[in-house]
């Protein structure tokens, strides 16, 4: 049976680098995410990256290999800083709730990360078949969800039934046709359901 401490080791874990290739990887972190910010990812090319960023571009392709690659790069930070809330912040996200507002309170904070990084969450998502079930992002969340869920009939399926409800390419169809009002509405009682006995 999973534990918390379980989701330490597949935490995604903290580069350690040389001074130098840490510049440059912060400075091709930022300039990315201000690019992809201002407009879109889909529109920016790795060269404009690599020039404002003030690296050569086979550094940036050596490093990141491609835009996905790059995607994910910038995502990795705002995914460690929720996962450190899942793992030590206040309840009901972090310990000391019961499970089944921990499991509410991580489908909202899942989301909002999500909605804050739709186009780049999508791009990594689909870089190849499967890619988003490979990345140890995904496999925190649902070990994190299957662990809430101990005791409910198959939590391992269930967890991944929620995390699929919360795929950037369901959650981008989904504002398009309901809204995003809807969709909060609709993840929260999803994520109650799930305690709901058969």
């Amino acid at each position: 049976m999973p534990q918390e401490a379980d989701l330490l080791a597949v935490r995604t874990p903290a580069r350690a680098e040389r001074a130098d290739a840490a510049r440059n990887r912060r400075a091709v972190l930022d300039a990315a995410a201000v690019l992809f910010r201002e407009r879109g990812a889909e529109s920016v090319t790795m060269d404009e990256v690599a020039a404002k960023a003030g690296v050569g571009k086979g550094t940036l392709f050596r490093r990141f290999g491609d835009k996905s690659g790059l995607a994910m790069a910038v995502l990795d930070e705002a995914e460690r800083e929720l996962q450190e809330r899942i793992l030590s912040g206040p309840a009901p996200l972090g310990p000391g709730a019961a499970p089944g507002p921990r499991l509410v309170a991580f489908a909202g904070a899942y989301l909002d990360f999500l909605l804050a990084n739709l186009e780049l969450v999508r791009m990594s998502e689909t870089a190849s078949p499967g890619a988003r079930y490979r990345v140890g992002a995904y496999r925190f969340w649902h070990l994190h969800a299957r662990i809430l869920l101990e005791g409910t009939p198959d939590p391992d399926f269930a967890a991944h039934a929620l995390l699929a409800a919360l795929s950037a390419v369901h959650v981008s169809a989904l504002l398009a046709e309901i809204g995003e009002g809807r969709v909060r509405e609709g993840v929260a009682r999803l994520a109650r359901s799930l305690f709901l006995r058969s």
